[in-house]
């Protein structure tokens, strides 16, 4: 329950076989990007009901452990098994920090799903308050300050465990000074089912 006691929404959970649907969807989407250089064409009424809704997902690739791209969705606006296709083609191909994917990469390449549950907006009276609150290797973090944007996903705690420095960089990365703070900011917390290929 959040603090105003509504029920916190949780990120449904898909079956395996789902699950590799998905997986295989974006990797076909980045092998069909290196020909085309497009997303993988795909028709959601050839798909489960469960990945034809409205959702939300990121798409992370990875080479020997190490980030390759990452690019994905906040808000559910289009069929999940359509994100996926489209975020997985933006990964390899138009993460800024990196120069596009090519062939021989793709071949050692691994690719990650993480299916976004709905944002919900955190209520706390202070900093210290709101990082009392965060829920490690939980939470996903969504900071938003005027024009200013930025998201974690829970994975990213693997790599920033501390809390106060977990928003921190995430202050950091939404284009804020890190010691930054003001009574307009806006904290969305969400959770993420993430699947990896294997």
């Amino acid at each position: 329950m959040r603090e105003d006691g509504t029920k916190e929404e949780e990120t449904p959970a898909l079956e395996p076989g789902l699950r590799d649907t998905l997986l295989k969807v974006a990797r076909a989407s980045v092998a069909h990007g290196l020909e085309h250089q497009a997303p993988v064409p795909v028709k959601p009424e050839d798909y489960p009901p469960s990945l034809r809704r409205p959702g939300a997902s990121f798409v992370t690739l990875n080479i020997d452990g190490m980030l390759r791209g990452c690019i994905g969705s906040l808000e559910a606006c289009r069929p999940l098994v359509v994100d996926v296709a489209a975020n997985a083609y933006a990964a390899a191909f138009q993460d800024p920090r990196f120069p596009p994917l090519t062939r021989a990469e793709l071949e050692t390449a691994r690719i990650q799903v993480s299916v976004l549950g709905k944002p919900a907006a955190m209520r706390f009276t202070s900093e210290a308050d709101l990082v009392r609150q965060l829920r490690p290797y939980r939470d996903g973090l969504i900071i938003e300050e005027g024009a200013r944007r930025g998201t974690f996903l829970p994975s990213v705690w693997h790599s920033l465990p501390n809390p106060r420095e977990f928003l921190r960089q995430l202050k950091l990365k939404a284009g804020l000074g890190g010691d930054y703070w003001s009574e307009t900011l806006r904290i969305y917390r969400y959770t993420t089912e993430s699947f990896e290929e294997h």
